[in-house]
């Protein structure tokens, strides 16, 4: 009954401000008191303002309409309790799904203490072949992590930069350096690794933490590249200067710290900024775990036969790094790299390479590396511009819809506007035939009977431009249901990814084709999805999932489900929810859900939504095409 009332109570307001709007610029059939079809009073009614609320508020309805007394359901008690904790500490301003770098940038504590952790772990793990007792490896992931850490945090932790290589010495290497070269070394490295970040962060340079285009990768990589040059001279120049080193080794020290710390900014840093900045990482996937064996049989491949072919070999790895940089992108490419480079320390270690090797080995990975960010980077970028390219037509979409509806708002405008005309002057000739004395009975009851037709020609209108803007004729074919499923998932992907919304797929293999208008279905599913999407976000739900599942049903229809572990369906709309005008959203129609039906009900299946105690659940059903009726 609450979906009937709201219905009648939008289309009746709707109506009177069309007709109010048309009759007002109508010239009428009589004279020009009588072009003037609505009073005072009629007038007063419609546009007077609804009493304010604070429970009851305005919404808007279709085409605009304001339908008064429509209420607003609050849906702060929606929200997860996760949520309410984050806000209390500290971030208000955290979107659903949002990076991790928003969740931790006001715990400066446990950030530097997190930091200065990592440091100390990766230099014990990455001393390996070290010139002499003190840390100049081929390889320093801790590096590219000082960098992440000023680019992600920003220079409030340029004293961390000091704090962990003197610790790191301390703990892994018992400062092998008396104190004075220590502190020195400290400075050179802290100095010329904290300023680099800042220098990237300075506005001219337009550096993207995220690195989403190519020009913050090659800013990236050229700055680190200059700053890595300087502070590996300083640091052999100063080990020179004090007699640890002799002068003829000045070359060697200097360029194996310069390799070390570049590969380990080139494989390192991107890897910490997309994992910090971006909200997704591939999944796990048959496809990842064929890449994972390439990667295995290029290490055996490379330190399994002589030396004399192992330099030679070690251009297998191309092939797994560029299949990963095209298949997904920047964010595939650094995890890919990052594993391939400690699958390579580690295959060094058990092969007992010398140190010279090492470094050249290193040399061939930062040519690797510096490839497959390449390809990453451009990877990303067209998809990143196909999605723009997607939602730019959505757009395009949305106007052609807007403008489809004025047009029809301007023909329900024209096409009523002669029979309420004609039903208001003949209403007012009742009127006076009454209030005659004698009243005219007979005038009285013809301009009622003329005014019941112009009332029922009104109404045949309504219906034909009903029939007109109605669905057209279904065109039914077998379809399977797993096409329909990736479709629309492939339409909606890249707004779930941006989101930050994990979508799992499951159908199962026993189901089989459907008979359906593919394009419709897919709608459908797309609507649900997009409203189980923004109802994740609405709740703030960092975690949010969406699953859609294909079973086979009973009397021999498949079912198709859209879950998702948001906060469920609104009180307020309780077993109303699929109706028309129906809506929680303060730009939504309540359009989407009772249009999805009438789609769903034309191909003889049932819409249904349900909370669930882990959320909402929207499944419908849809006829089945089994083998014998395929063969028929």
């Amino acid at each position: 009954m609450r979906s009937n009332e709201r219905v009648e109570k939008v289309c009746s307001t709707a109506m009177a401000k069309i007709a109010a709007a048309t009759i007002a610029t109508s010239k009428g059939v009589s004279s020009g008191t009588e072009s003037r079809l609505l009073c005072a009073s009629d007038r007063a009614r419609l546009t007077a303002k609804p009493p304010p609320d604070n429970s009851v508020r305005n919404r808007r309805g279709f085409c605009g309409v304001v339908v008064p007394g429509v209420k607003l359901p609050n849906r702060a008690h929606h929200a997860p309790r996760s949520n309410v904790i984050m806000r209390q500490l500290g971030f208000e301003n955290m979107d659903s799904g949002g990076p991790l770098v928003l969740r931790m940038s006001r715990w400066y504590l446990a950030v530097g203490l997190g930091y200065l952790v990592s440091y100390v772990l990766l230099d014990w793990i990455s001393y390996v072949h070290p010139f002499a007792t003190f840390g100049i490896t081929p390889w320093n992931p801790q590096t590219g992590l000082s960098f992440a850490l000023i680019l992600l945090f920003g220079g409030a932790y340029m004293p961390w930069l000091f704090a962990a290589p003197l610790i790191a010495d301390l703990i892994v290497r018992d400062l092998p350096l008396p104190l004075g070269v220590e502190l020195l070394v400290v400075a050179i490295t802290g100095l010329g690794y904290g300023s680099a970040a800042l220098l990237l962060l300075d506005r001219r340079f337009g550096f993207d933490r995220s690195l989403s285009s190519r020009s913050s990768l090659l800013w990236l990589v050229t700055i680190a590249a200059a700053s890595i040059a300087l502070v590996s001279i300083g640091h052999a120049l100063v080990l020179v200067l004090h007699g640890i080193i002799a002068s003829h080794d000045f070359v060697q020290v200097s360029l194996r710290a310069f390799i070390g710390d570049l590969i380990g900014v080139i494989v390192f840093t991107p890897f910490v900024l997309i994992v910090f900045t971006r909200r997704r990482f591939p999944v796990v996937s048959w496809e990842a775990a064929a890449i994972l064996l390439l990667v295995l049989v290029g290490l055996w491949g490379v330190f399994g036969f002589t030396e004399a072919l192992r330099f030679q070999l070690f251009y297998v790895f191309f092939v797994p790094v560029v299949w990963i940089a095209v298949r997904f992108g920047l964010e595939g490419v650094t995890l890919g790299l990052a594993v391939i480079q400690i699958g390579l320390i580690a295959a060094i270690e058990l092969s007992h390479e010398s140190g010279t090797d090492v470094v050249a080995y290193q040399a061939l990975m930062t040519v690797l590396s510096a490839t497959g960010l390449a390809i990453g980077v451009l990877v990303s970028e067209q998809r990143r511009t196909q999605h723009q390219l997607r939602i730019h037509q959505d757009a395009l979409h949305r106007a052609w819809r807007l403008a489809t509806m004025g047009e029809f708002a301007a023909a329900v405008a024209h096409e009523i506007n002669q029979p309420l005309t004609a039903i208001g002057n003949y209403v007012r000739l009742a009127k006076r035939a009454v209030e005659k004395t004698p009243p005219d009975t007979a005038a009285a009851a013809t301009a009622s009977a003329e005014a019941i037709v112009q009332v029922d020609r009104a109404g045949a209108v309504v219906n034909r431009l009903r029939d007109f803007i109605r669905l057209g004729s279904i065109e039914t074919s077998a379809v399977g249901v797993t096409t329909l499923v990736a479709e629309a998932v492939a339409v909606f992907g890249p707004e779930l990814e941006r989101r930050g919304i994990g979508c799992q797929t499951s159908v199962a293999r026993d189901v089989p084709p459907v008979l359906a208008d593919g394009l419709q279905i897919e709608q459908v599913i797309l609507n649900l999805v997009r409203n189980a999407a923004e109802a994740l976000a609405g709740a703030g739900r960092y975690d949010g999932k969406i699953v859609i599942e294909g079973v086979t049903g009973p009397n021999g229809k498949v079912t198709i489900r859209v879950s998702d572990n948001g906060p469920g369906i609104d009180p307020d709309l309780g077993d109303d929810a699929i109706s028309a005008f129906a809506t929680t959203k303060p730009d939504g129609l309540g359009l989407g859900l009772s249009l999805s039906r009438s789609v769903i009900e034309a191909h003889g299946g049932e819409l249904r939504i349900e909370s669930t105690k882990h959320g909402t659940t929207a499944s419908f059903t849809l006829p089945a095409v089994h083998s014998s009726d395929a063969a028929a």
